[in-house]
């Protein structure tokens, strides 16, 4: 659904550059089967349809919580606020003025090693 949706987005809209937060499941933390398979198959399309895609472990973010943070049972509110704490980080050059990264276009030639 994600996936058909960003591809319509950038059917309508090509001009624009588009960014995407995905949370990639982990076997450890996973109780669902098909988490695997569909973060397997959603990936060829975030690649084709965005240009810029940050991927975010969900084991790590779990470590992130238990060893850094010393929370002994972390919650969806607990992962979430470190998702957002990522997704701010990696947006503040569009919100605050500076001189490097002041779009998504410049953030793209200076995060991506490889672009298409």
């Amino acid at each position: 659904m994600g996936t058909l949706l960003i591809s319509k987005i950038r059917e309508e809209f090509p001009d624009r550059m588009m960014a995407t937060f995905s949370v990639v499941p982990s076997p450890k933390v996973s109780d669902t089967v098909v988490e695997p398979y569909n973060a397997t198959l959603s990936v060829h399309q975030l690649v084709e349809n965005s240009d810029e895609t940050f991927c975010i472990d969900n084991e790590a973010l779990y470590d992130i919580c238990m060893r850094t943070l010393k929370l002994s049972n972390p919650s969806y509110g607990d992962l979430n606020y470190l998702v957002s704490a990522v997704m701010s980080g990696v947006t503040t050059c569009l919100r605050f003025p500076g001189q490097l990264n002041s779009d998504l276009r410049k953030l793209a030639v200076n995060m991506v090693p490889f672009p298409r």
